[in-house]
C-alpha cells in the first residue's frame, strides 16, 4: 500500500527502510531506489528527502513487495502539478515493468484519467456508484 502520507521510518535509511519493511536484499534495495530515481541516497533518512523524494521511496517500499495488487491513497497529494506529473509517469513505468494491479483512490479525476484503465466514481449515499467508466483514458 502506497499512503497519502509517507509512512517511512523515520529513524532508519532510504536503504533500511526498503530492507526492513519489504524483506529485500541489500542489492534489490539499492535497485529499488534506483528505479526510482534515489540512487546515491541510500544512507539518508526520511527527514533529509524532500516530500517528493519521500514518495518515491513509499513507491519504491511498495513496488520492492512484488505484490499482485497495489493500493494507493491520494499518492501524489500535496505536490506540484509538476511533480504530479513526473510521479505519474514513473508510477506508470513501474507498474508497467511490474505488471501489478492497482486500485488508485483521487479526488483528482485528470490523475485518474492520466492513470486508470477504469474509473469509478463514489458520490452521495455511502455505496452508491455515481459512473463507471470502462477504458477511461
Amino acid at each position: 500500500m502506497v499512503f497519502q502520507e509517507p509512512t517511512l521510518l523515520p529513524w532508519r535509511s532510504a536503504l533500511q527502510n526498503l530492507c526492513i519493511t519489504t524483506g529485500a536484499s541489500v542489492a534489490e534495495a539499492r535497485d529499488a531506489l534506483a528505479d526510482v530515481g534515489l540512487a546515491g541516497r541510500a544512507d539518508d533518512f526520511p527527514g533529509q528527502l524532500s516530500l517528493g523524494q519521500q514518495r518515491r521511496l513509499s513507491l519504491a517500499r511498495a513496488f520492492a513487495l512484488k505484490p499482485d495488487i497495489l493500493l494507493m491513497d491520494e499518492p501524489f497529494v500535496s505536490l506540484d502539478a509538476d511533480l504530479v506529473q513526473e510521479m505519474s509517469a514513473l508510477y506508470a513505468r513501474l507498474r508497467a515493468a511490474h505488471g501489478v494491479a492497482t486500485i488508485l483512490v483521487t479526488h483528482v479525476a485528470a490523475e485518474a484519467r492520466q492513470l486508470a484503465d477504469r474509473i469509478v466514481t463514489l458520490e452521495g449515499m455511502p455505496g452508491q456508484i455515481k459512473s463507471d467508466l470502462a477504458n477511461a483514458p
